[in-house]
């Protein structure tokens, strides 16, 4: 019951420094987008020009009564509206201390070690619950019994 307890403590703090590392992280971000127009492999163009394809996908759609060729187009084309989106957002960080960029890296990398550590150590604790009853020798002697059975069932 103790190594329950103590899992518990180290996964609910895990969560904690975790959530905390990424709130902090989070405030010293800036995200912003250009506006009208987006940049895609090189080119430029207007962010309204990039609804023609899905458009062109749903008449089509609807016209031939559902294709697969037109669903796939759509789809197409709603992967290449996301993209644009993607491409057309700036993320950077502000201007912080080596303290804080410190601080932030150890409690998201050191409350999701807590968090995995706690979730990957049950296949330990199984593992080594298995081996123990290897070790006394009454997994092995089943093994023998059955194999004893077979070959007299052959004869």
């Amino acid at each position: 019951m103790k190594e329950a307890k103590n899992e518990l403590m180290q996964f609910v703090g895990g969560v904690i420094m975790l959530v905390v590392g990424l709130y902090i992280l989070s405030q010293k971000v800036m995200v912003s987008s250009s506006y009208g127009f987006f940049s895609l492999w090189g080119g430029r163009f207007s962010s309204g020009l990039i609804m023609v394809p899905l458009i062109i996908g749903v008449v089509w759609m609807f016209a031939t009564g559902g294709s697969f060729v037109s669903k796939i187009f759509t789809v197409l084309s709603v992967i290449l509206i996301i993209a644009s989106i993607i491409a057309s957002t700036r993320i950077w960080l502000v201007s912080i201390t080596m303290y804080e960029w410190v601080l932030i890296l150890v409690l998201i990398f050191g409350g999701a070690g807590l968090v995995a550590k706690v979730l990957f150590a049950n296949n330990k604790s199984e593992k080594s619950k298995k081996d123990k009853t290897e070790s006394t020798g009454s997994y092995t002697s089943s093994i023998d019994d059955e194999l004893d059975k077979m070959k007299k069932n052959m004869k």
